[in-house]
């Protein structure tokens, strides 16, 4: 499936983000906390501590951004803290356009929420 896949252009960004995903098959659920450092409408790139063992699917949170339980799958763990993960759908202009606004990285600077959009 994700051979076929276009490859979007990824776009860097600082953002405070979440997984979430399930300990021990359904009996607990784990959050933690990492930073959304590059993201596509089908991919995105997530600073994390490695030292635990992350899972191959989860739910990536923006809260922020007020963007929830999106489908993520992991598809490369790097050794300087940081993961690759796809996205189960593809984020639309306005979810992308979120991140945008309340991330802190220099080039989004000039990105502005309309009101009446939310």
């Amino acid at each position: 499936m994700y051979d076929r896949e276009v490859r979007y252009k990824m776009e860097e960004t600082m953002n405070e983000a979440r997984i979430e995903y399930t300990e021990k098959g359904v009996m607990h659920m784990a959050s933690r906390r990492c930073q959304l450092i590059g993201i596509s409408p089908a991919s995105a790139v997530l600073g994390i501590l490695t030292q635990f063992k992350l899972p191959q699917e989860f739910n990536l949170d923006v809260p922020e951004a007020r963007i929830s339980s999106v489908g993520c799958v992991l598809t490369r763990t790097y050794t300087n803290n940081t993961v690759e993960v796809r996205f189960l759908r593809l984020l639309n202009d306005k979810e992308l356009h979120r991140i945008y606004v309340f991330s802190a990285h220099p080039n989004h600077r000039d990105h502005v929420m309309d009101v009446r959009s939310w």
